[in-house]
């Protein structure tokens, strides 16, 4: 059995600090950070997310809606507008599939029943899915606690 930190100390990222440069690259650093982090939660939860070409096209929505933002023409404002909205909803599938690893990656590695909030899944995605990245060795404290067992020093 693998240690409850493995996959929080492989991503080793807080999630203000993820918002924050998220912000100050308008975006860019959550493609980076998706990049990275995909592949470490696949190799430590053994579950593929998804593969790199699905990334590439997170970097293709990306990159055409900004390229094609405001250039003064209504049908290029449009298809940025599109891809946009590819974008995100190409973030969401990506969030709801790690939910999905991640909670069969507690559940078959540490025992815990980690219940992650569909909402927040769906409108929080790559920073509610750092969140609970982190998260997880409280989530372990918490259930033993109520399970009546005490953590091992």
């Amino acid at each position: 059995m693998s240690d409850i930190n493995e996959l929080k100390d492989k991503v080793n990222t807080k999630t203000l600090n993820m918002v924050l440069l998220s912000i100050a690259t308008a975006g860019i650093y959550l493609l980076l950070w998706l990049y990275k982090s995909n592949q470490k939660i696949n190799e430590t939860t053994k579950i593929k997310v998804v593969d790199d070409t699905y990334v590439i096209w997170v970097a293709v929505c990306l990159g055409w809606s900004g390229a094609l933002s405001n250039l003064g023409d209504v049908l290029f404002d449009s298809l940025s507008g599109i891809l946009l909205i590819a974008l995100n909803a190409l973030y969401i599938v990506w969030a709801f599939k790690a939910k999905n690893a991640l909670s069969e990656y507690a559940l078959n590695e540490h025992k815990i029943d980690l219940r992650m909030n569909g909402f927040y899944t769906f409108f929080l995605n790559i920073f509610y899915v750092n969140y609970c990245i982190n998260d997880l060795p409280e989530e372990q404290r918490k259930q033993l606690i109520l399970r009546g067992q005490t953590t091992q020093a």
